[in-house]
C-alpha cells in the first residue's frame, strides 16, 4: 500500500538542534554540581526523551532526572530553542512531498508547544497537517506514545499507509512498537550501525535521497 502519511521526528531529522540542547543540558548538569565542558559528550541527549538520558549517562534517579528536565527548560525555553537551524534540503524535501500528495505530520519527544514554536520560527508549520509532541508532565514522551497520539488525533488507523522518519534508534523502535515501518536518516545524530541495529527498513544519507525514496513508497 502507498505510504500517504509521513511522520517526522524533529530534532536531528528536520532541524539541527544540537547546539541549543547540549548547552541546556550543560546548564542543568551544573545545577547538580556536574561540570561538563565538552558539548560533544552531550550529543547523545539529542533525540531521546531527556529523563531517560539523564538516568543513562549520569545515573540520575527518576526524581532527579525529572527535576533536571525543568532546569534544562529554564535555559532552553529562553535561549536554546533558537540555537538551531534547518538541515540543508529539508524544506525542498517537504515541499516536494506535499506536491506529490503526501500528508506530513510531526511526532517528536520535544514538548508540543516548543515543537510548534521551532517550526513556526523557521516557517515550516505550513507543511504539516498536525504537529504532535510530548505533554508538559512527560506522561506522553516515549516515541510510540507520541505516534499513537498523532494517529488518534488525525483519525489514522491504517498503519500500512504510514511511515516514520527519524535519526535515532528510539525513532525506529517507537515506530515498530506502534506498528509502523521506519526510515532512518544519516544526516542527523545517529550512525548507520545504530539505525541498522534498530531495524530500520530503509536508511538514507540526505534529504534529497529521502524525498526520492518517499515519493516512490
Amino acid at each position: 500500500m502507498e505510504k500517504t502519511n509521513i511522520f517526522f521526528d524533529l530534532d536531528g531529522t528536520l532541524t539541527d538542534s544540537m547546539p541549543g540542547i547540549t548547552r541546556a543540558v550543560q546548564y542543568a548538569l551544573k545545577r547538580y554540581g556536574i561540570v561538563e565542558d565538552d558539548l560533544e559528550k552531550l550529543r547523545p541527549f539529542v533525540g531521546p526523551p531527556l529523563p531517560e538520558s539523564f538516568k543513562a549517562y549520569y545515573q540520575f534517579s527518576q526524581e532527579d532526572a525529572d527535576a533536571a528536565v525543568y532546569v534544562f527548560r529554564e535555559y532552553y525555553n529562553e535561549i536554546g530553542w533558537a540555537q538551531n537551524s534547518v538541515y540543508d534540503g529539508v524544506e525542498d524535501m517537504l515541499s516536494g512531498l506535499k506536491a506529490a500528495g503526501k500528508k506530513l505530520y510531526v511526532a517528536t519527544s520535544k514538548p508540543e508547544d516548543m515543537a510548534k514554536r521551532v517550526l513556526g520560527h523557521f516557517g515550516l508549520t505550513e507543511y504539516f497537517t498536525f504537529i504532535g509532541g510530548a505533554n508538559d508532565d512527560s506522561s506522553r514522551v516515549e516515541k510510540d506514545d507520541v505516534i499513537r497520539y498523532v494517529m488518534e488525533n488525525c483519525g489514522l488507523s491504517d498503519r500500512d499507509s504510514i511511515i516514520m522518519v527519524g535519526d535515532r534508534r528510539h525513532d525506529i523502535a517507537g515506530a515498530h512498537k506502534a506498528g509502523l515501518a521506519a526510515v532512518g536518516v544519516l544526516y542527523g545524530y545517529g550512525s548507520e550501525k545504530e539505525l541498522s541495529d534498530a531495524g530500520a527498513e530503509w536508511i538514507v544519507g540526505t534529504a534529497a535521497e529521502l524525498l526520492s525514496l518517499l515519493k516512490g513508497l
